[in-house]
């Protein structure tokens, strides 16, 4: 089986969790929009290709006739087929509802730099974006880490069974994520978040997850993703 996944060509951005699950499974895939005249097919997918049921957004993924939009939903049908997922049901709803929670945290993330509108640029909410981005840092990130923090802990260092899931390898972007846009508000954090850390860690070691990290397919963070590196943005977490 043949994977196509359709997503913005210069960021990592919501597609980047799509990218370390089909790295991670071994799997044959295009990062269409990558490759020549790819966003013009990425355009026509979304105009055309799929009838009455069009992807409203990137990222998208296209297998066979079957296409599966939504990142979370992406990876709830990549999972099984890839062995990034648990076997018995509960485990498997479990583990997408971490990757839902996920994908809450990597929109209030995004939500600090763009907090009135996603239409206009950052130069003209700044000042909203600092008040958002203060409550990020000293609410929800303590909250989200914490609870993640608390789901590798009685798991035995991963988020559901033995193995590796889908998830785990989301949890390592978004502690790479917000170590890139807030990295004085990390070093604070990680100090009571260790087994998050552990589990990046040991994500980033494994053999073909090292391998995409060195190469050229994984691209670089920058100020057009989701996770923006703006110091104005970033301090030092409030101790507890």
């Amino acid at each position: 089986m043949r994977y196509e996944l359709y997503y913005w060509p210069t960021i990592q951005g919501r597609g980047e969790f799509v990218r370390l699950a089909l790295e991670q499974g071994g799997a044959d895939y295009l990062d269409v929009a990558r490759t020549s005249r790819g966003m013009a097919a990425m355009n026509r997918m979304l105009r055309e290709a799929t009838g009455s049921r069009p992807p409203f957004a990137p990222p998208f993924l296209k297998f066979g006739k079957v296409v599966v939009s939504q990142t979370a939903n992406i990876l709830l049908s990549l999972g099984p087929r890839l062995g990034l997922a648990p076997k018995d049901a509960a485990s498997r709803h479990f583990v997408n509802g971490v990757q839902l929670t996920i994908a809450d945290l990597v929109a209030e993330a995004h939500d600090t730099h763009h907090p009135v509108a996603v239409s206009l640029y950052y130069a003209r909410q700044k000042k909203e974006a600092k008040r958002r981005a203060k409550e990020f840092r000293e609410q929800r990130m303590p909250k989200y880490l914490g609870y993640f923090e608390r789901i590798v802990a009685g798991n035995k260092g991963v988020v559901a069974g033995r193995a590796i899931s889908y998830a785990d390898l989301s949890l390592f972007q978004v502690v790479e994520g917000l170590r890139y846009a807030f990295p004085r508000t990390m070093k604070a954090l990680e100090r009571s978040h260790r087994r998050l850390v552990a589990l990046h860690d040991r994500v980033a070691e494994l053999p073909r997850i090292a391998a995409y990290l060195a190469s050229e397919r994984r691209l670089p963070f920058n100020e057009d993703g989701i996770f923006r590196r703006y110091p104005e943005l970033d301090a030092e977490a409030r101790r507890s």
